[in-house]
């Protein structure tokens, strides 16, 4: 069974891409986030270089800083999220893909989330769908103040949303020989 949430992309018509794939139990969690933002800026690098190339000289600089500034806070989120939810008993690998041309930017994170986790994804998708992401932005920051182990369900996703006008959709699939775990795809595509 698949589900989809959003306008989500299957078809790529770039040849430019980028793939990488982690095994979750290669490494610890804790290690994983010491080294998660130079995962982010790798990524960051790899899109800045080809989005900009043919930039006028002048413009390029800022452009680049620009969109390498909002690719690594995008990629670094996404990293977290699939890192920290990811069912690591599955033995499933967590794949980033990156389809790039001129005019848009998509990030694929795939990885294996547990039935509950993807049901509770699944109310936090449709309460994003269905509300003003803005309002619902400040709602959780208000709530989440004054608790810092609050549990901060969607602000990333929200911040992608408000902060760099990302277009986010999700596919959940289920696997045939693992019913315990749903593979989650989250896609985000940005302007650029």
């Amino acid at each position: 069974m698949t589900q989809i949430f959003g306008e989500f992309i299957e078809k790529h018509s770039t040849r430019e891409k980028l793939t990488l794939e982690i095994l979750p139990d290669s490494i610890s969690v804790e290690e994983f986030w010491r080294n998660n933002d130079l995962s982010a800026n790798f990524i960051a690098d790899f899109l800045t270089t080809f989005v900009t190339k043919n930039d006028q000289e002048e413009t390029n600089l800022q452009r680049q800083s620009e969109i390498k500034s909002s690719m690594s806070y995008i990629a670094n989120e996404l990293l977290e999220n699939s890192v920290k939810y990811c069912h690591q008993a599955s033995q499933l690998p967590i794949t980033i893909k990156l389809y790039i041309d001129r005019q848009k930017i998509r990030f694929f994170v795939t990885n294996c989330i547990s039935q509950l986790r993807a049901a509770n994804l699944q109310g936090i998708i449709y309460q994003i769908s269905h509300t003003n992401p803005e309002e619902l932005y400040i709602s959780h920051l208000e709530k989440n103040s004054g608790d810092e182990y609050s549990f901060k369900s969607g602000i990333g996703f929200l911040s992608m949303i408000n902060d760099y006008s990302a277009n986010l959709a999700w596919k959940f699939e289920a696997i045939a020989d693992k019913p315990q775990v749903m593979s989650i795809t989250t896609m985000v595509e940005l302007s650029v």
